[in-house]
């Protein structure tokens, strides 16, 4: 049995039932728009990368296993975190602060390892057993640079402001507290306060 649990922009997430067995199956889907070799490369690519960052990540951060990679079908096979979506139930939850510390030393981790995800909110974000499971590292990409890290945070910080504008501000912070894990937080916070800079110098042009 298989089902379609999101469809984005770029993919299609299916959640798949083999007897007690559940996993999650990612498709690349085709762009029309696109010359279809670049596409078919792309895709392909793409498929490559996002896999072996989830191998490399596995065991380091909170995110599901890889089970299969099938790039010439552009599909990838993982683990199903069998949890919330924080993004839908973070207001029903007591202990916001300390799961956010969490994200922040889950983020400083990924960082550390020189992988950016490219796209952290809490819509990518399971809750399990009191756990964040990162997901949709469809947009990861490997880097050790200061700017890109500090980029990362900001996109983070962004997305708390539009999605839960209420509580933004102490989830953040929490967020800056346990990043202090990283070996390099002093320098991408500063960097980051830049890029913040920067982001309401033309928000206002």
């Amino acid at each position: 049995m298989t089902k379609i649990i999101s469809r984005g922009a770029e993919a299609i997430i299916l959640e798949k039932k083999e007897g007690n067995k559940e996993v999650i199956l990612k498709q690349r889907i085709k762009k029309s728009y696109r010359i279809p070799e670049i596409d078919e490369k792309l895709r392909k690519y793409r498929t490559r990368t996002e896999a072996r960052i989830m191998e490399k990540l596995y065991g380091i951060v909170n995110a599901p296993k890889i089970i299969k990679v099938d790039e010439n079908k552009r599909e990838i096979e993982m683990e199903f975190i069998n949890g919330k979506r924080l993004s839908d139930h973070l207001d029903e939850l007591a202990n916001k602060e300390s799961l956010f510390i969490q994200i922040g030393e889950q983020v400083a981790k990924l960082h550390d390892n020189g992988i950016i995800h490219g796209d952290l909110t809490t819509s990518n974000m399971i809750l399990k057993d009191n756990k964040v499971y990162f997901i949709d590292f469809g947009l990861a990409f490997p880097s050790q640079k200061i700017e890109d890290k500090a980029v990362d945070l900001h996109l983070l910080r962004q997305a708390l402001e539009a999605k839960h504008f209420r509580d933004w501000h102490s989830l953040f912070n929490a967020v800056k507290e346990g990043y202090k894990k990283s070996k390099n937080h002093e320098e991408v916070i500063k960097r980051f306060e830049k890029v913040e800079k920067r982001g309401r110098y033309k928000s206002q042009i």
